[in-house]
């Protein structure tokens, strides 16, 4: 073999190597495809096949319901409806197995918008529009939502019309049997049943169920293939239902007194919780104003004004606590073993801190005292004296244990942390304002997790709002599926420390600053505190906080209350004065709803009424007067007008005491009256007081009365002048 045929074979087999490598590399290339396209690529295939070839519509299912804890309905979803079409069984059943021109389609598409649209009252236009919708791509819709939220009258006759195609299920119209009661805490869903708020918000996924779905094989005309074999349906799942800790009949006492709290005294809100302390469950939560869920986006309301309106300001928004944090200052020295119940303090009115003076609300001072008597009068200088004695660390630390600076971890959405100073941040300014309730901030669920530390022996609780989540089963029995367990419970605290200032707290109502929280017959402890609002920084003339926070009974606290009244009217803004009255309303309506057992008498649960002016009144409008103020009355038949009254204008009695009422022809009476008690009272209160009495006032200093010059219960003559002395309270 010559040298150029040798050189050939090797230059033939060089080329078959070479086009037998390219070969190779392409069937390996090709493997390797196919192995990414079968293993990697498959679902994403399946699915975009899955959606070619196939038409699905969705059925929603029903919400679950949410109840109270005795199973009272607070959200409910109604009986209603949606109409669904799937266009490939409806153009399929139009067709016949012709096949039709698109115009042709087109008028019989026509003729069932007009029938559809008759039978449910819409406009058949719109309804045509919707039967011809189309894809993207061009080709016909597979599915269309006709119509939402329909009654069953409306569903019945749709029914009744007995075409392929069309699919009739529950709808998520969500409904709030009670309006506004509870708001805040049900929050509300959006037009899809979706929760945007609240617990609707929180146990979303729970309420909303498993949607079912019904899916049908189509060809390249998204015309259904034999539906009647290949058609699959699943049936869609009920939500769960939530039951909650709150009972509805002590969230009603709630919402009477937080509306009247905010009529009485003019407030811009009112804030108020009530718990079981031992395990943390909320029995009641209310902020007024408040909205109706039904309607939560009334006409009118820019999108800020709608979201003030929807804040659960009990759980998103902080203050400066005032007074009532004086329970963690106390409980840190006592803890700490720096005070002792008959250590003296001396309160002149005032304290100089680093070369500035801070006051105690009595700017003339409470003289000696000991620590229970700091507690019952609320004195800032011993208050400030007992932050001295513990220091910024210790005092922090306390504050921190309580938990505050945190979220509390509620069951309910946009909880606020507070803000606390840092420890190396705290002066000795700070120090002295932080140990009577200046500086730091917090919110009521917050001060309630700490009160109830306090209730409960010393131990940390989370406070929750959801007890279990039910479904029904098909025989119609309930079947528990959870119940609450977070409560990272925690001892934190000394349980006969707690014991020891809940008896120091209970004379705080019997005998100090709280006394109009008291009820004859329980042991009630707690605090009232009156704050400054800041602004920008700055404490805002005119504006407060006045707040109260306690618990019943004093021994073993079955329930605590925390209130908020934010802004009141200036003129009476003390909580001593407006936020113990409310406690005090509220611990009179538990009591009697939990058969608490009282240690006196059933009357002593009524409330002083002071008795009001009707002489010279005709007999009616005294009538009416009387009722109004829940008295009782007898009454002769002398005349038309009211000419004396025993007891006379201005005594006190309780709710239901009789008053005697005596008629004459002429409103001409005998001007006398008794007087009445102004202590606490703010100078314009007092003044309209006795403004309503025929008395003058003669009042002297600044503040709340403190004193009067003449026994309350004597009886003067209309004109006379009372002289008032009165002080700024921190209560």
């Amino acid at each position: 073999m010559d040298k150029r045929q040798f050189r050939d074979i090797i230059i033939i087999k060089r080329r078959m190597l070479i086009i037998f490598s390219i070969l190779l590399l392409l069937f390996f290339g090709l493997v390797c495809r196919l192995c990414y396209v079968m293993i990697y690529d498959s679902s994403k295939l399946k699915d975009a096949a899955m959606e070619q070839w196939t038409s699905e519509v969705r059925i929603d299912a029903k919400r679950g319901r949410i109840l109270d804890r005795n199973g009272v309905e607070l959200a409910v979803s109604a009986n209603v409806y949606r109409i669904d079409l799937d266009m490939n069984a409806i153009r399929q059943n139009i067709s016949n197995g012709k096949v039709l021109t698109i115009t042709e389609m087109d008028i019989k598409l026509d003729e069932l918008s007009k029938v559809l649209s008759d039978t449910l009252g819409l406009n058949p236009q719109t309804v045509s529009k919707k039967l011809k919708q189309r894809l993207s791509n061009g080709l016909p819709q597979g599915a269309v939502i006709l119509a939402r939220r329909i009654e069953k009258t409306e569903a019945d006759k749709v029914t009744a019309l007995k075409k392929n195609g069309i699919m009739i299920s529950p709808d998520t119209k969500r409904y709030y049997p009670n309006e506004s009661f509870l708001s805040h805490v049900l929050g509300f869903t959006d037009i899809d049943g979706k929760g945007l708020y609240g617990v609707e918000k929180i146990y979303d996924e729970v309420l909303q169920g498993t949607p079912g779905k019904r899916t049908a094989e189509i060809n390249k005309y998204s015309d259904e293939i034999n539906s009647n074999t290949i058609s699959t349906y699943s049936k869609p799942i009920q939500g769960k239902d939530v039951i909650l800790t709150i009972d509805a009949n002590i969230q009603h006492f709630a919402e009477k007194a937080a509306q009247v709290a905010l009529t009485d005294n003019k407030a811009k809100a009112v804030s108020i919780i009530i718990a079981d302390p031992n395990n943390g469950e909320i029995l009641a939560m209310v902020n007024k104003p408040d909205y109706n869920p039904n309607i939560p986006k009334p006409e009118g309301k820019t999108s800020d004004e709608l979201n003030a309106t929807w804040r659960n300001r009990a759980v998103n928004d902080t203050f400066e606590p005032g007074s009532v944090f004086k329970v963690v200052t106390a409980t840190a020295a006592m803890q700490e073993g720096v005070v002792k119940e008959t250590d003296t303090f001396n309160c002149n009115g005032s304290l100089t801190v680093v070369n500035r003076v801070i006051h105690c609300w009595k700017r003339t001072g409470h003289g000696g005292e000991n620590f229970v008597d700091i507690l019952k009068n609320s004195c800032n200088v011993g208050f400030m004296t007992l932050g001295q004695r513990l220091g910024r660390e210790n005092l922090n630390k306390y504050i921190k244990l309580f938990g505050f600076g945190k979220k509390t971890g509620i069951d309910l959405n946009g909880e606020a942390s507070g803000i606390i100073k840092k420890t190396q941040s705290i002066t000795d300014v700070d120090l002295a304002t932080l140990s009577f309730g200046q500086v730091d901030t917090v919110s009521c669920i917050q001060y309630l997790a700490a009160l109830n530390s306090i209730a409960n022996g010393g131990k940390s609780i989370v406070p929750h709002v959801m007890k279990e989540i039910s479904h029904v089963d098909e025989n119609d029995n309930k079947i528990i599926d959870k119940t609450y367990s977070k409560y990272d419970t925690k001892q934190i605290l000394d349980p006969k420390t707690m014991e020891t200032l809940r008896g120091y707290l209970e004379k705080v109502i019997s005998e100090g600053g709280g006394s109009k929280a008291f009820v004859d017959g329980y042991h009630i402890a707690g605090k009232t505190g009156t704050a400054q609002k800041p602004i920008n920084g700055v404490y805002a003339a005119g504006k407060y906080v006045a707040s109260f926070g306690g618990m019943a009974p004093a021994d073993k606290p079955k329930i605590t209350v925390v209130i908020s009244i934010d802004e009141p009217d200036p003129s009476n803004y003390y909580a001593g004065q407006i936020a113990a009255p409310v406690a005090k309303e509220v611990f009179g309506d538990v009591f009697n709803y939990m058969s608490f057992t009282p240690q006196g008498s059933a009357e002593s649960l009524l409330k002083d009424v002071t008795v009001p002016e009707t002489r010279g009144m005709k007999k009616e409008e005294a009538i009416k007067k009387l009722k109004e103020l829940n008295l009782a009355y007898d009454i002769d038949n002398n005349g038309d007008y009211i000419v004396n009254m025993s007891p006379l204008p201005g005594g006190t009695v309780k709710e239901g005491n009789k008053i005697v009422l005596y008629t004459g022809t002429t409103p001409t009476y005998n001007k006398v009256v008794v007087v009445p008690d102004l202590k606490g009272y703010g100078k314009e209160k007092a003044q309209q007081v006795l403004n309503s009495f025929g008395l003058k006032g003669n009042f002297i200093g600044d503040g709340v009365v403190i004193d009067q010059d003449m026994q309350v219960g004597i009886e003067v003559n209309m004109g006379t002048t009372i002289g008032l002395d009165l002080e700024y309270s921190d209560d």
